[in-house]
């Protein structure tokens, strides 16, 4: 016969599997195939405005799509070969129109050869419009036709902005599904290790794995409503977040539970005590990261506040989970869920507690020496991030070599490297003149073909010679933006100049934000810790460990898996999650050392805190940190390097910070590390 506790914890269980079914049943995509990089810009900016005056102009709703062949032994392609591609213009274009009936794709020019006459070119118009995947369609329709018609000893790649929004997109098939299975694995084997349970990590998974799917329909639903638009980053990274931090609040609770259970015969209460204890550390570390999230909402990036959004919500949820549902769904099973290490009353404390007994006393002989060790090695982490290096070029987005990519880099081999992609300078018509005029005068402009027009604006197609969307190619858009300025009414957009501008705005975002994030994770801290000097020496830690992993990191990137510099926007969200999601150790440990000082004073206090909060709170860095590596299962190296540089700063913070450098400071600075928490009576 059920007691009614027994009872209450098995209906809330029940609503959870009702809630999580709904959820899963109801689901909807939260992703969009190809978002539209310039509508997520402000208005203020070139390269909008220039794509609301050519939404004025005549074929506004075509892009072109470049089609090289080449010999991939580098000889001349014959004039039989030459003779073959002519041919193979207007079925290109019927496949592509065949993709979308209602808007047919238009040949925008004959074969061009290039000097050596070893890569040939096809320029195709495609429409952007009726449908959302207008452009991966046409696009998949033309490479369709190229391997079902293939000319002998001739090879083909379709690149130019239409080949890598397709590239770019497929990144994202399939990744929900790739990332979760990947995330649960990983979740599952550490949980596995660190309870050393057949049953018990079921349970924190289960739980965990719900949340994040709720999460996610929460979010896919309220997002057109708030005017959001979802993308495949920002719904993959919050995925992560979600799996992270709920399964670190359930190491948390768990642990304390279990310890609960050596001193109390009754498993609620005993569940009781340890929600009381674990749900002040709860609500600080998920306030913290839900609301430096909620900071993302004023960026001017739409993918940063989508990210902001997707993640915040996934935040929410999970320590809702792990406040509520998991209590109840843990004391259902019973004491027995933990078989074999079933904790029985008057048990010893565990394992785990007399490592960390052994640290703690190492640090304690001499802390302000083991102190300015660690601030030392800190900078010498720190310091081999010198000469980081910010921005990838178009070619360089991936981990692996997609087809947009490779026809690229063979386009760049044989005409202007920026032939795939022109800079569109938009200008009033009776401007014209005056404008190629200055145009020509730029070192670095090839050619100035003008494009769609009408009789107020036209639209001047400009090649270059550098790579599109590298650092040349935005040091040029700025010069011809600097000599077109006398001129207010000529905006430069197109692909490289979207991308020159949304580097421009992250900028602007991490200068605004970023301190606003400091600033909240102070006050959490100072609010939960009733201190000054422990939250600002805290932060200060919390900060090191962040310069410290782009050190490491970047040693990583450059002389291990080689990425050339790290892409835009990367080191923002790594400061975000590390400063955000890295507090939380440390907010555990404090919380603990400050509960215990009033019992056993300072020193001992915070010796305690080590001992009983070492090994779940260094389960819980590790399994985040491995959590964050995930990302890198998404051939795209923007996630693989936030997943490195997080995984690299929690592990610092884990194992360096939070075990040895925290411990250090305060029992080097004794009573004045709380102040103006007054030193509490010792308990007889």
């Amino acid at each position: 016969m059920w007691s009614p506790r027994s009872f209450r914890a098995a209906l809330a269980v029940a609503v959870l599997f009702i809630l999580g079914a709904g959820a899963i049943m109801s689901a909807k995509t939260a992703t969009i195939n190809e978002p539209s990089a310039v509508s997520g810009l402000p208005h203020s900016y070139q390269s909008w405005i220039a794509s609301e005056i050519q939404a004025k102009l005549p074929t506004s709703s075509s892009v072109p799509a470049i089609v090289v062949f080449y010999r991939s032994d580098k000889v001349r392609l014959s004039t039989d070969e030459q003779a073959k591609i002519g041919r193979a213009i207007t079925p290109l274009a019927s496949s592509a129109s065949a993709a979308t009936p209602a808007s047919p794709a238009v040949p925008l020019s004959g074969v061009e050869l290039s000097k050596d006459g070893r890569v040939a070119l096809i320029t195709i118009a495609i429409s952007t419009k009726p449908d959302d995947n207008a452009i991966s369609n046409r696009v998949a329709a033309m490479r369709a036709f190229l391997k079902q018609s293939p000319i002998d000893g001739v090879s083909a790649a379709i690149t130019g902005a239409p080949g890598f929004v397709t590239d770019l997109g497929h990144v994202f098939d399939g990744a929900d599904t790739n990332l979760l299975l990947a995330t649960v694995i990983v979740v599952a084997m550490l949980l596995i290790a660190t309870y050393r349970s057949p049953v018990l990590w079921l349970v924190p998974l289960i739980v965990v794995g719900l949340a994040d799917q709720i999460a996610a329909s929460l979010v896919a639903h309220l997002a057109p409503h708030l005017g959001i638009r979802l993308d495949g980053a920002s719904t993959g990274i919050a995925q992560v977040i979600v799996f992270g931090a709920g399964t670190d609040y359930a190491l948390l609770l768990i642990a304390r539970y279990r310890d609960q259970l050596r001193h109390e015969a009754d498993r609620f209460v005993a569940m009781r005590t340890a929600l009381r204890k674990t749900t002040e550390s709860i609500v600080a570390s998920s306030s913290t990261v839900a609301i430096a999230l909620a900071l993302l909402l004023t960026a001017s990036l739409m993918g940063t506040r989508a990210l902001g959004f997707a993640a915040g919500v996934g935040i929410i949820v999970a320590a809702l989970f792990g406040l509520f549902i998991l209590p109840a769904a843990i004391v259902l099973f019973g004491r027995g869920l933990f078989w074999p290490l079933i904790p029985k009353l008057g048990d010893e404390t565990h394992r785990d507690g007399r490592i960390f007994g052994r640290i703690g006393a190492f640090v304690a002989k001499r802390p302000r020496a083991i102190a300015l060790a660690s601030v030392a090695l800190l900078l010498l982490l720190a310091s081999l991030g010198i000469g980081i290096k910010s921005g990838l070029s178009s070619t360089e987005q991936f981990t692996a070599k997609p087809e947009s990519v490779v026809g690229q880099t063979v386009l760049a081999s044989a005409f202007p490297a920026g032939s795939s992609d022109p800079i569109a300078v938009l200008t009033p018509t009776n401007q014209v003149d005056h404008v190629s005029e200055i145009l020509r005068g730029i070192n670095g402009v090839t050619a100035i073909v003008p494009g769609p027009q009408n009789a107020t604006w036209t639209e001047l197609d400009v090649t270059t010679t550098t790579e599109p969307s590298s650092s040349a190619s935005f040091a040029l858009i700025k010069q011809i933006r600097t000599k077109l300025a006398r001129l207010p009414q000529v905006a430069v957009g197109g692909d490289s100049a979207i991308s020159l501008d949304a580097s421009t705005a992250s900028s602007h975002d991490t200068r605004l934000i970023a301190p606003l994030i400091l600033l909240v994770v102070l006050v959490v801290l100072v609010l939960l810790l009733r201190s000054v000097v422990a939250p600002l020496l805290l932060l200060l830690t919390v900060v090191g460990t962040y310069f410290a992993a782009m050190g490491v990191a970047w040693f990583i990137f450059q002389h291990v898996m080689h990425f050339p510099a790290l892409n835009i926007g990367t080191n923002f969200f790594a400061f975000l999650f590390l400063v955000a999601l890295g507090v939380d150790y440390n907010i555990f440990l404090a919380a603990r050392a400050n509960e215990e000082r009033a019992t056993l004073g300072n020193d001992e206090g915070m010796l305690m805190a080590l001992r009983s909060t070492g090994g779940v709170i260094t389960s819980a860095g590790i399994l985040l940190a491995s959590v964050f590596l995930v990302l890198g299962v998404l051939p795209l190296i923007a996630l693989t390097q936030i997943g490195v540089i997080v995984c690299a700063g929690v592990l610092l913070d884990t194992l360096l910070v939070r075990t040895v450098l925290v411990p250090a400071l305060a029992l080097s600075l004794k009573d004045h590390f709380w102040w103006p928490n007054r030193q509490p009576k010792v308990k007889a």
